[in-house]
């Protein structure tokens, strides 16, 4: 094939690139070479990449054959360059106060992504320890949105988001903590799926996690779906996990979802305007489900009392926690004691906060929280799924949110605006997926974000694989 066609083939559905590889039509290699190729040419401009392993890809590549039965073999991906370790690859989380710490084995879901047949050819860019929903760390400077590149692609998944959507890798990896795979999809017209709480281990290192899990960014909700069979599953000396599924995840894919009943929630948890044109987004799909023979029910959810302000309260104890270890797993693993020069405004700021709370504080908030989800879980069992903007806002323009400010807590509380209807789901642990229905005026994608109960992906992808067989979204790309 011609560079030209191997590249536009990186447009393509990752895994039909690898019936491409199992086939024998298509090397792995020319696949790593023209993604490699396309990072030269365009990387420059979008900077979504901290670093590229050209070398280690193409031999991983070349160690891949014609009738390799793996999902992915074959297939170039990015590694979001946050709490997933890559053995041989720089970890810095977006801050220069890791250093070029680079560790010598990988996170089990890394571990997961290989063995799937996936070639890691470099790690994505996030922002500092991945706290705001932008991706202009200090350290590494803004990655830009492939549709408009004066605006953002979103956080902390940006510069995976960035990747897929530029044609430089076809799927990415990413975590969300409260938001932070389906902000970046829906800033960048991406399929992006937060799983179930525990569906995917963050071992090694990371124990139980009650906001954060692992994902990936997709175009297609085919790929979405056999990377989480890929990803998921209980490994040894994991203390809590999700049950197997009663079959592969793929298999939801073009199945009959029936007679949904999905509610429409407009009103986000905390006090935010909503942008005309993601209201228009949620309006239309909720018109284009009613013509698919689902019930659309508009409803007032048990969020926005003044006690929510208290919730937000609460998550913020477990946010600048995580904040918090990260920054001393940086001074360990770099051997320094962690100073405000090493970092940005916000990060230090976070870092105090949680090094100024209790254990007695973080378990209480802990436990109302978990009490908190099962009002809203069992609210929500009323219906079948859930829908909302996915984003309040259009993607914000490059520096709209600047963490190493004047008032770095003031830019956090900006970034409920952008993004308020994301966290409630990393509360819940309830899975939640952005899809990428609609597109503005503005020439950028417009997305519509699904909650499902727990345990509930399958229920999210049938849905998810009809509406893009009404909408075609995979075939729409930026021109860069």
């Amino acid at each position: 094939m011609s560079t030209r066609d191997l590249t536009d083939l990186l447009y393509r559905p990752a895994t039909e690139l690898a019936a491409l590889v199992r086939s024998g039509e298509v090397s792995s290699r020319e696949l790593v070479e023209a993604s490699l190729g396309r990072i030269d040419d365009v990387d420059g401009r979008v900077n979504a990449f901290t670093l590229v392993d050209s070398e280690g890809a193409l031999a991983a590549a070349d160690a891949i054959g014609a009738g390799d039965e793996r999902p992915f073999a074959g297939v170039p991906i990015g590694i979001k360059d946050l709490t997933a370790p890559v053995a041989g690859l720089v970890m810095s989380q977006g801050s220069e106060l890791f250093g070029d710490y680079t560790p010598d084995y990988d996170a089990y879901v890394v571990r997961r992504i290989r063995e799937a047949g996936f070639v890691i050819v470099g790690k994505t860019s996030s922002p500092e320890l991945g706290i705001i929903p932008v991706t202009e760390p200090r350290r590494f400077g803004p990655t830009r949105n492939p549709w408009n590149l004066e605006r953002t692609p979103g956080g902390s998944s940006g510069g995976s988001a960035a990747a897929v959507a530029a044609g430089m890798v076809p799927v990415a990896h990413g975590s969300d903590g409260g938001g932070s795979i389906r902000i970046p999809s829906a800033c960048c017209g991406l399929v992006g799926l937060k799983p179930s709480r525990g569906r995917i281990s963050r071992g090694p290192d990371l124990g139980d996690s009650f906001l954060s899990t692992d994902g990936m960014l997709t175009r297609t909700v085919e790929d979405c779906a056999r990377a989480l069979d890929a990803m998921a599953g209980y490994e040894p000396g994991d203390s809590t996990w999700t049950p197997d599924p009663s079959e592969p995840f793929a298999n939801a894919v073009g199945r009959d979802p029936g007679k949904l009943r999905i509610g429409l929630v407009m009103k986000p948890p905390i006090e935010a305007e909503i942008d005309p044109i993601c209201e228009r987004a949620v309006r239309d799909a909720a018109e284009l489900l009613g013509s698919l023979g689902h019930v659309v029910t508009e409803v007032d959810p048990p969020w926005g009392r003044e006690s929510d302000a208290h919730m937000l309260a609460l998550f913020t104890v477990l946010y600048a926690a995580n904040i918090g270890l990260g920054v001393a797993f940086g001074g360990m693993v770099s051997g320094r004691e962690p100073q405000p020069e090493h970092m940005e405004k916000l990060t230090w700021e976070m870092f105090q906060r949680g090094l100024g709370q209790s254990s007695i504080e973080y378990m209480a908030a802990l436990s109302q929280l978990q009490r908190y989800t099962r009002e809203l879980v069992a609210w929500q069992s009323q219906f079948d799924l859930l829908m909302t903007p996915a984003l309040a806002q259009r993607p914000l323009e490059i520096g709209d949110i600047r963490p190493d400010g004047d008032n770095p807590l003031a830019e956090f509380a900006r970034t409920g605006l952008f993004t308020p209807f994301t966290a409630v789901f990393n509360v819940t642990g309830q899975p939640a997926i952005s899809l990428p229905l609609f597109h503005g005026e503005d020439g950028m994608p417009a997305a519509v974000q699904f909650a499902g109960p727990p345990l509930g992906e399958a229920d999210l992808l049938t849905l998810a694989a009809q509406l893009e067989a009404e909408t075609n979204w995979a075939e729409r790309r930026p021109e860069l």
